[in-house]
């Protein structure tokens, strides 16, 4: 029985630890991404008026053709936009025999965020969009300070010719 009144979803915005790791799972035929990624907070003690930063690490794994999107696109320090869910696994400790669990954020959607330059890949994050691959809205987000136009976005924009009050 599934439970309406629940539901499985992360958010996260952050940046790479490290270049993901590539896996062939040749059980099921295709390609699994696993890497880290850091979520920074600042934290303000109003007592010594001072503020702190606290970085969480989240590991995150990737299947399928979004995993290969990773591979391509996505290098330490890339600030990217994760949607996902949270998956524990568990297996038996080889040396010990314990029982050991890890949780993970499966991603089900990446959107790349900054700045294109900051991105160490070349290759256009456009061609991988008219493929159909990167998962939902895959990288035609890729660049949020990139628009066909030319201008910001910013709401309906009649080109240049519009009246602007200010």
């Amino acid at each position: 029985m599934r439970d309406i009144n629940s539901l499985n979803r992360v958010i996260l915005v952050g940046r790479l630890g490290q270049k993901p790791e590539m896996f062939r799972m040749p059980q099921q035929d295709r390609w699994k991404a696993s890497f880290s990624l850091a979520t920074n907070e600042r934290l303000f003690n109003p007592n010594t008026r001072e503020s702190s930063d606290r970085t969480e690490w989240h590991n995150i794994v990737v299947f399928g053709k979004l995993a290969e999107f990773v591979e391509k696109y996505l290098a330490q320090g890339r600030q990217v936009l994760i949607e996902g869910k949270l998956r524990t696994r568990s297996w038996q400790d080889k040396d010990s025999g314990n029982k050991r669990y890890k949780t993970e954020v499966e991603a089900m959607n990446i959107v790349l965020l900054g700045k294109r330059d900051e991105n160490s890949a070349s290759s256009d994050t456009r061609d991988l969009a008219e493929e159909g691959r990167g998962g939902g809205r895959g990288p035609a987000a890729a660049g949020e300070d990139e628009f066909p136009s030319g201008e910001e976005s910013g709401g309906a924009s009649g080109g240049p010719d519009d009246d602007i009050p200010f």
